[in-house]
């Protein structure tokens, strides 16, 4: 995977959390924390994508005739067939 350099810009207040992220041990140094800043970031898009995702999945399947206690029936045994 190749890499590319940036450079970026933070306040006072910014670059002493990541000063003190590194002195605690967490980070060695400040690429390191940002990566880390940036994995994150992108897991937390993902997440959001896939919940979006869900919620319209659900709002197109439409009304269901089940009772509510069909319904939790249903998931808790696709739940045990997925264990």
């Amino acid at each position: 995977m190749g890499t590319t350099r940036k450079t970026i810009t933070v306040t006072d207040q910014q670059n002493a959390w990541i000063k003190s992220r590194i002195a605690s041990g967490d980070y060695t140094n400040d690429s390191e924390f940002v990566r880390d800043l940036l994995r994150k970031d992108q897991e937390r898009a993902q997440k959001i994508a896939n919940m979006q995702r869900l919620v319209t999945e659900g709002l197109e399947s439409g009304y269901s005739e089940l009772s509510v206690d069909e319904i939790w029936q249903q998931s808790r045994a696709r739940v045990t067939a997925k264990l």
